[in-house]
């Protein structure tokens, strides 16, 4: 518990809770093996659907992969600083990297969407048959199921350890394995005889990549602007409701909140009898402290300012 002056001269309490670093670090780990996993298969990917099969849904899912990977690389930067503790210039901490790593990476993913929108366009207005595509259709069912497996197994260490970032590049992940699902029901008919499902499919990954990116985009943007969304409004009236329940405090006010990265921050101001000591302001803190931790533990930083209320004048 550390006490100090605001430019108002008032003392205020802060707390803070971090999560440990292996939590991070299995984020990390996550996000390395899906680098390696969609770098190579994608590359792989690309020189068939260029060379060998001449298919257009093949060659998009091949560059969406490679896409991915680097969108994992990004997270995977922003990650880093993630674990990064606050210093003389960053008073906050460094979790605001990871917003900012999640518009890098849906940046990237909206410059790959026009390409295979492009391509696939040329497809559509001269339609042409595709070569070999059993080999097309086993190679993206593997990415397919391979993608999934990882994406879906992501996605709930993200929920898990609250990582934006980390859920972000999962949900990517599972969109390339229905890309490549799709890759494979677009091989299957133009096997059939049906050469333009190659170029539809490959409009549909590009749909795909651009609605996730909006989404993305939107979400981190509200971070980084210090947006507060309706479950940090019902968080900060569940924690009005729970301070107020302490004995000795007659109410809670200016409660204000932000999510910066995967944690939220925020000040609160109480109302305590003027006439408390300093040991007794420290215990209702502790209380305070205690409860929260318990009941908000995304709540990292809460800076508490205790102010005096009146005595009620004697009748």
């Amino acid at each position: 518990m550390k006490a100090y002056e605001n430019v108002h001269n008032r003392p205020i309490y802060s707390f803070l809770y971090m999560g440990s670093d292996s939590t991070v670090e299995r984020a990390e780990r996550f996000t390395s093996v899906t680098v390696l996993f969609l770098m190579v298969l994608g590359i792989i990917q690309i020189i068939l659907g260029e060379t060998l099969l001449k298919s257009v849904a093949l060659t998009a899912n091949g560059i969406d992969c490679v896409g991915d990977g680097f969108v994992s690389i990004v997270v995977w930067i922003g990650l880093r600083f993630v674990k990064k503790p606050a210093d003389d210039r960053y008073h906050y901490g460094y979790y605001r990297f990871e917003n900012i790593a999640s518009i890098m990476a849906t940046l990237v993913m909206f410059i790959l969407a026009g390409y295979i929108f492009y391509r696939s366009y040329k497809q559509f207005i001269d339609p042409h048959d595709i070569e070999m595509p059993l080999l097309g259709i086993v190679l993206a069912l593997i990415a397919a199921l391979i993608a999934w497996g990882l994406g879906f197994h992501k996605l709930s260490q993200g929920k898990k350890y609250n990582l934006k970032s980390l859920r972000l590049e999962a949900i990517n992940t599972i969109k390339d394995g229905t890309a490549s699902f799709l890759t494979v029901v677009a091989l299957m008919l133009s096997a059939f005889g049906y050469p333009l499902s190659d170029a539809v499919v490959g409009f549909v990954i590009a749909g795909i990549i651009i609605s996730i990116g909006f989404a993305s985009f939107k979400e981190a943007g509200y971070v980084l602007v210090d947006a507060c969304d309706m479950e940090c409004l019902d968080k900060a009236d569940q924690l009005k409701q729970l301070v107020e329940g302490i004995d000795s405090i007659k109410a809670a006010h200016i409660i204000r909140l932000r999510r910066t990265g995967s944690i939220i921050q925020g000040e609160l101001e109480i109302q305590v009898p003027g006439d408390m000591t300093l040991d007794e302001v420290n215990k209702i803190i502790n209380t305070i402290q205690g409860r929260i931790t318990k009941k908000f533990p995304d709540i990292d930083h809460l800076s508490i300012i205790p102010l005096p209320y009146p005595k009620e004048p004697i009748k």
